[in-house]
């Protein structure tokens, strides 16, 4: 397994986790550097943490298959798809979803790690794809120790979510049609 797909990945969960777990510590070091710093190097490492990972799964060498995805796998796994895609969407535009879903887009990784394990079953998805499962899994429980009891927003037009609806759908389609462009492997036929 190509060691950079790994550190990408745990350098990704960890600079995200950092400011959740360690409230009162990052604080402390936007004082002394500056916030605007603090972002910039924050978002940095993020970029890197992508690179990373990108560059690892491109590298990855000695993949094998620890375990063969069910027949109904890649079927499921466009559903599931579909609904992250909402769900992402949904964290920043809004909508009666977040008066269901806490945490929308870390919801949305979850449902994106399961789609993808449920048709992949090699070892180098099980490490991108499993990792961040866990990590978005670990970065809700952090976030509600923090946040305290959810306050569910107030309601919001019916045609918001009728808009994120159809936003979500022409994305979802732009990423199946590029699926192979931007990630390097063709969606199976099956």
């Amino acid at each position: 397994m190509c060691i950079y797909l790994t550190l990408g990945v745990i350098l990704f969960g960890l600079i995200h986790l950092y400011p959740t777990v360690f409230v009162a510590h990052r604080a402390a070091i936007g004082d002394k550097i500056g916030h605007m710093t603090y972002k910039g190097i924050h978002a940095l490492l993020i970029i890197l943490s992508l690179v990373m990972i990108v560059y690892g799964w491109q590298e990855a060498v000695d993949i094998t298959m620890v375990y063969t995805p069910p027949a109904w796998g890649p079927m499921v796994t466009v559903l599931l798809m579909f609904l992250a895609v909402f769900l992402f969407i949904s964290a920043r535009a809004g909508g009666n979803i977040k008066r269901l879903v806490r945490h929308p887009q870390l919801s949305s990784i979850i449902l994106w790690g399961v789609a993808h394990l449920l048709s992949n079953g090699d070892s180098r998805s099980i490490t991108l794809f499993g990792a961040m499962i866990v990590w978005a899994i670990l970065q809700m429980f952090f976030l509600n120790r923090r946040d305290g009891a959810w306050q569910k927003p107030d309601r919001s037009p019916i045609l918001r979510d009728i808009i994120v609806v159809v936003v979500s759908a022409v994305i979802f389609v732009a990423l199946i049609s590029g699926h192979a462009y931007f990630t390097g492997v063709p969606l199976s036929r099956s």
